[in-house]
């Protein structure tokens, strides 16, 4: 259905994910100084205003972040194709832990938005 959407369109989009305790300190270490690769590819496939938010004490990262692309699918799979992206993961992975319930093929789980004001 995405595919359909205009440029013009934005799209909001949440995800959820938990994250390892021990890890925590870490994983905030990362993002302090997130590589200026990843987030250049990230601005590349047309993904904006990107925030992640802890919740403490159950461990657990929000994301969200707004598509401003046509196809989130092509736009998903060059940054999965990324070689520096694909080496941010191998430090940012082990700090997260995904949710049981998440859909096949997802590693941050989705969610629904059920209510929105700008």
């Amino acid at each position: 259905a995405m595919a359909n959407r205009r440029c013009d369109v934005m799209q909001r989009m949440g995800s959820v994910i938990g994250i390892r305790p021990e890890k925590i300190a870490t994983y905030k270490e990362l993002h302090a100084a997130a590589w200026p690769g990843v987030l250049d590819r990230l601005s590349k496939s047309n993904i904006r205003n990107f925030s992640i938010y802890l919740k403490q004490p159950e461990n657990l990262l929000f994301s969200y972040f707004e598509y401003h692309g046509t196809d989130f699918a092509a736009d998903s799979a060059a940054i999965a194709a990324d070689p520096v992206t694909r080496d941010w993961w191998t430090h940012t992975d082990p700090c997260q832990e995904p949710l049981e319930t998440r859909k096949e093929g997802e590693w941050w789980a989705s969610m629904e938005e059920v209510f929105h004001h700008d």
